[in-house]
C-alpha cells in the first residue's frame, strides 16, 4: 500500500450511537463490544496518520425537516426512541467520538451506505485514495454495506475484523463471513505491523 493513497474509513462512530448520553446510550442500544471501538481503533488512527494515511470518518445523519428528522420507515420501526435532534447535521450527537477525533474528513450519510447520495466517492477520488481500510458499526449494517460499495467502486478494501461491532457477537461473526468473498478481512494487529513496516 501506499500510505498517501490509503485511508481509515469509520462508519458511524459517533456521539449519538456510542455515548452514554446519546440517543441510543439514553435507550439503552449498546454492546460491550460497540463500546470498546474507539479504544482499540485510535492507536491505528494515530499510527496511519503519522505515516502519511488518511482518517476519513463517516457520520449517520437524520435532516430535519420543520423540526422532524427524516426517519426511514424500517428504522422508525426498529428503533421507535430517535426523535427530534436526534442525529441532527452539526449537532454534538452527529459528532465524530472526541477519543477518535479530528478527522482529516467527514461525510455524513443517510443510510447504510457511506457511498449512497453522499460526497464520499467524490472525496476520495479528489485525495487520491485507492486503499480503504472500513470499521465502524454496526458490522452487518453500515460498514457491511460501504465495504461492498468500496468493492464494487473498485476501491482496494479491507475490512477490520476486530475493528468492527455488532449488537451481538453472533451478528458480527456473520456478517464477517459473509464480506470474506468481496474482499480482505484482516486485525488491527496485522494491519499495525504492515503499516509500520512501509
Amino acid at each position: 500500500m501506499d500510505l498517501s493513497k490509503t485511508a481509515l474509513l469509520t462508519v458511524d462512530l459517533q456521539n449519538d450511537f456510542l455515548h452514554p448520553e446519546g440517543a441510543y446510550g439514553r435507550a439503552g442500544q449498546t454492546a460491550p463490544e460497540i463500546a470498546a471501538l474507539p479504544a482499540r481503533l485510535k492507536p491505528l488512527v494515530d499510527l496511519l496518520k503519522a505515516k502519511g494515511g488518511w482518517f476519513v470518518s463517516t457520520q449517520f445523519t437524520l435532516v430535519p425537516v420543520r423540526g422532524e428528522p427524516m426517519i426511514a420507515p424500517h428504522l422508525k420501526k426498529i428503533r421507535p426512541f430517535l426523535k427530534a435532534g436526534d442525529f441532527a447535521p452539526g449537532s454534538w450527537g452527529n459528532q465524530l467520538v472526541d477519543e477518535l477525533g479530528p478527522a482529516d474528513v467527514t461525510v455524513e450519510k443517510i443510510a447504510y451506505s457511506a457511498f449512497y447520495q453522499t460526497r464520499m466517492e467524490w472525496t476520495l477520488r479528489k485525495l487520491g485514495i485507492e486503499h480503504l481500510l472500513v470499521a465502524g458499526i454496526v458490522t452487518n449494517g453500515g460498514v457491511a454495506t460501504t465495504f461492498r460499495a468500496a468493492h464494487v467502486r473498485e476501491f482496494d478494501a479491507i475490512l477490520l475484523e476486530d475493528g468492527c461491532a455488532a449488537f451481538s457477537q453472533a451478528t458480527h461473526d456473520e456478517a464477517v463471513q459473509a464480506l470474506r468473498p468481496v474482499g480482505r478481512v484482516a486485525s488491527i494487529a496485522e494491519m499495525t505491523v504492515e503499516i509500520e513496516a512501509l
